[in-house]
């Protein structure tokens, strides 16, 4: 069995590809996308009440990236079909940056997207996903090595096999010592 939820802390392209597991599809209704919207807190603009709109524009959007990234990991090109569909995305919500003044006396600069809640949110998964197949290391997204895990990961260790070593990785380390000590005498 694998962790099923939430596993976050990924690029946020990862994070919504590792909705769907090997159990099924986190984000299938409302409640479910709103509990991975709050496990993603601070990296996403608030939608408010997920509702069926939400929940279809975020699956359309993994459905695109997934085979997306799938070829960039190979060094290949990406289906057109998924990168029409990402750049359908951000093209619905564009974003601008409106600079602003904290109290803490420093300015910033956050991205805005004038948009409905899906769309908006669309877009902003279409940008992490964009972020993700531009950058020189999705060469090294991995998948878990667990037999029935499905999750992707990023290392940032070479040596990284597993989604959650705690969890996958214990696994195997388990199977590994029944596997030699099976059929051994008791002592």
């Amino acid at each position: 069995m694998t962790v099923t939820f939430p596993l976050t802390g990924e690029p946020l392209a990862l994070d919504l590809l590792n909705t769907l597991t090997a159990e099924g599809d986190l984000v299938a209704d409302p409640a479910g996308l709103a509990d991975w919207l709050d496990a993603q807190a601070g990296r996403l603009t608030p939608v408010g009440a997920a509702g069926a709109a939400e929940v279809a524009a975020v699956r359309a959007v993994r459905e695109a990236a997934r085979p997306a990234l799938a070829a960039a990991r190979r060094g290949e090109r990406p289906p057109a079909g998924a990168l029409a569909a990402l750049n359908e995305a951000l093209a619905a919500a564009p974003s601008h940056r409106a600079l602003a003044w904290t109290r803490e006396g420093g300015t910033t600069a956050p991205a805005h997207r004038p948009a409905d809640p899906a769309p908006r949110l669309a877009a902003e998964l279409a940008e992490a996903v964009a972020d993700l197949l531009t950058d020189p290391r999705v060469g090294q997204v991995r998948e878990c090595e667990a037999h029935d895990c499905v999750l992707l990961f990023l290392p940032a260790h070479p040596r990284r096999r597993w989604c959650v070593a705690s969890v996958c990785g214990n696994r195997a380390r388990v199977a590994r010592y029944y596997a030699r000590h099976k059929g051994q005498p008791d002592e």
